[in-house]
């Protein structure tokens, strides 16, 4: 991991939320943030979850938690109680709420300005629904609670030009995909990539590269017309704005290195469209980035892999990698 250079400012804050206590997010947090100083010494951390819980977790993958702690501005602990005692590998819907109170926290920082951004630990969807409160994913609940009308996903890579794919739409059943599709919707979701690729990334003029939704891209409306009535009039109305979106091509030919050697982020049309592509190249260093809300969110992009919690086999790569990405949005937010 690098580092950029030493900021001429307060130091950045970030808020790590640690997800679900029965899966690797906790033992994960620590084992990342073992090396803050070395890798991030522009940040703070403010870690939220349940003190005990850590302590152990940490204990388990061999970081001293207590010491990691005492040094003093580096990280601090912001203790959130469990509703239940936590084991390693359970789901407990009693933790459902407590999953929930820790993102809560953290959004509510972030748009008071206390934090510059938050880092998302994996959570168990099941969990909270199971404790009776509706619940999609962290993108679809940050949207809500930011009172965001729109926001995208977008999951990316690392190195110095990342593979980043952006999606149009999210947890959507396949049969409903084509309906969710508009001129309006596309135009909205190409505007937000625009921005935050050149406000949050530093890139002054991405160029975005969008799939069709159908095989072969429609074949000239032969495989569906899409294409023609939905995805082009969205590329000619940003195109008139200035945005770079090139498309649609078909996605079979799209996801090679002679088109994304020119890319900086791709527009899948939907979830299994382009992100099987990113995971199989990136996976235990990719992230998750929620474009479009007022603060800055980035995340893991694998799940909360219960098997391997408190075993000390996980790969902290993927929450440091999001971490990397949370600081340097953070910078170039702040650099205006």
């Amino acid at each position: 991991m690098t580092s950029a250079a030493q900021p001429t400012h307060r130091p950045l804050q970030i808020a790590i939320t640690t997800g679900e206590p029965a899966g690797v997010g906790p033992e994960l947090t620590a084992q990342a943030l073992a090396g803050a100083a070395a890798h991030w010494p522009q940040a703070q951390f403010t870690v939220l979850g349940d003190a005990q819980l850590l302590a152990e977790r940490a204990r388990a993958v061999g970081v001293d938690w207590a010491a990691l702690l005492a040094p003093g501005p580096r990280v601090r602990l912001e203790h959130h109680s469990l509703g239940a005692p936590a084991q390693a590998g359970k789901l407990d819907a009693a933790n459902g709420r407590y999953v929930l109170d820790l993102l809560d926290a953290a959004i509510d920082g972030a748009v008071a300005g206390r934090f510059d951004a938050i880092v998302t630990a994996p959570l168990q969807k099941s969990t909270i629904n199971d404790a009776g409160v509706p619940f999609t994913g962290h993108t679809e609940y940050l949207a809500e609670r930011t009172h965001t009308p729109r926001v995208v996903m977008m999951l990316a890579g690392t190195g110095k030009r990342p593979l980043r794919v952006a999606l149009a739409t999210t947890h959507l059943p396949l049969k409903d995909v084509s309906a969710a599709l508009t001129i309006e919707s596309l135009v909205a979701t190409l505007r937000i990539i625009d921005h935050d690729l050149r406000h949050h990334f530093g890139l002054p003029a991405p160029r975005i590269l969008v799939t069709g939704l159908n095989p072969h891209a429609g074949e000239n409306g032969y495989l569906g017309r899409e294409e023609i009535d939905v995805i082009t009039p969205a590329l000619r109305q940003v195109n008139g704005e200035g945005v770079d979106a090139r498309g649609p091509y078909p996605a079979d030919t799209l996801f090679q290195p002679r088109y994304l050697d020119e890319a900086d982020c791709v527009l899948a049309m939907f979830h299994d469209q382009g992100l099987p592509v990113l995971k199989f190249a990136t996976f235990g260093e990719g992230i998750n980035v929620t474009l479009g809300l007022p603060i800055i969110r980035t995340s893991v992009d694998h799940g909360t892999a219960l098997d391997l919690a408190g075993t000390g086999r996980a790969d902290a790569g993927s929450l440091m990698a999001a971490i990397d990405t949370a600081v340097s949005m953070a910078q170039h937010r702040r650099a205006g």
